[in-house]
């Protein structure tokens, strides 16, 4: 006779039936590996599985855009792309100096909605700069197009940084067009030269692809770039790239495609396009540059000085959890490879140091990383 099964059996068949049910295969809910095996040798049965719910660093609640991720944290805790870290005791200092925590900073699901809504509250006015491309003016784009996006903080607004969550266009083509647009887009976080800027990872280490949506009657789409709260990240110039494929008529391949547009030409027609509109979505914080850089020069000064660099633990406290509030905004990098340092070049670009400066704060601040908490050192790529 078979045995009644346990309670603990039935639990993981449920499991099972739930997580590793997925694409028409079938597999085994591992409950010590929060994984599945599948049984027909692919791993292409298993579902999202969802967060684990409890006390300190586990989830207080699931994220409702992605299950298995966390969507809020518990008390003494941080929600950092998905998952809960430790709060630094400095954290709420840090507030003095860049107001990290907004009355914009939406849950995820909340933020995707006003994203898709296009909510003037995430709306930021920026200043449109192309000698390519004019808005609201068909071209012909078999040529790279540039454009850009900026804001001149360091002339107009030195009091905020700027956070994007999203990115909009609105791109019409000619009806039977044969073009397809390609959009290469290069952030620089605090200004600076184009090679301080970095590249939009469309598709790669779980970044968001742009999508696309025809509006109703008409030849026209919306391109849009839903970041959210995972890839929000800090910008002052976001410089658009457009390389288009099109398959070209005969009597065009040999066209420098640097004449006037001729709308009249029904071989010319299908080639070009027109950029209605171009949007940033994201918000301010407000930024104390003069409090920040009084901080920073203290560390400066007692490390040129040659007094020990933790004379002020503190005040390496603070710069400690800035620092790596920033750089946790970064792009996504392949495993093994490290993040890129945005801290340094919002030292360069909004506090006016210079090279020699900004490598002497850094190294102070890994060596009481290291020799006084006792914690890893976290490499950085340099960009600016």
């Amino acid at each position: 006779m078979p045995r009644e099964r346990s309670v603990l059996q039935w639990l993981n068949r449920v499991q099972s039936f739930l997580y590793c049910n997925e694409n028409g295969f079938w597999g085994t809910f591992l409950e010590s590996q929060r994984s599945c095996v599948c049984h027909t040798g692919v791993t292409l049965c298993q579902r999202p599985i969802p967060c684990v719910i409890g006390g300190n660093q586990s989830c207080a609640m699931c994220s409702l855009a992605n299950i298995s991720q966390c969507g809020s944290c518990n008390k003494g805790y941080k929600l950092y792309r998905g998952r809960c870290e430790p709060q630094n005791v400095d954290s709420e200092r840090s507030e003095q100096f860049i107001s990290f925590e907004t009355d914009l900073d939406f849950q995820d699901l909340e933020l995707k909605y006003l994203l898709q809504k296009m909510d003037s509250r995430l709306y930021i006015h920026t200043t449109f700069i192309s000698n390519e491309v004019r808005l609201e003016t068909f071209f012909d784009p078999r040529w790279r197009k540039r454009m850009s996006l900026t804001l001149k903080s360091n002339k107009n607004r030195m009091d905020y940084l700027h956070m994007m969550v999203g990115l909009s266009m609105k791109i019409c083509q000619m009806r039977n067009s044969s073009v397809d647009p390609m959009f290469f887009v290069y952030v620089n976080p605090f200004s600076g030269s184009h090679s301080e800027g970095w590249s939009m990872p469309f598709g790669e280490h779980g970044y968001p692809r742009w999508e696309k949506v025809r509006l109703q009657n008409s030849q026209c789409f919306n391109w849009t770039l839903l970041l959210g709260n995972r890839w929000k990240t800090f910008f002052e110039t976001v410089h658009i790239y457009l390389r288009s494929r099109a398959k070209v008529p005969t009597v065009l391949r040999n066209d420098t495609g640097q004449g006037p547009v001729d709308l009249s030409d029904p071989n010319k027609r299908q080639i070009y396009i027109k950029i209605s509109d171009i949007q940033v979505f994201g918000y301010s914080l407000r930024f104390n540059a003069d409090l920040l850089r009084s901080a920073v020069q203290q560390v400066n000064q007692s490390y040129t000085q040659g007094t020990q660099f933790y004379s002020s633990s503190s005040i390496m406290l603070l710069l400690l959890d800035i620092r790596e509030r920033i750089n946790r905004l970064a792009p996504p990098v392949a495993p093994g490879k490290p993040q890129l340092d945005l801290f340094s070049c919002m030292l360069k670009h909004r506090l006016k140091l210079n090279n020699s400066e900004m490598i002497r704060v850094n190294h102070a601040l890994d060596m009481y990383n290291t020799e006084i908490l006792k914690q890893s050192d976290h490499l950085t790529t340099k960009l600016c």
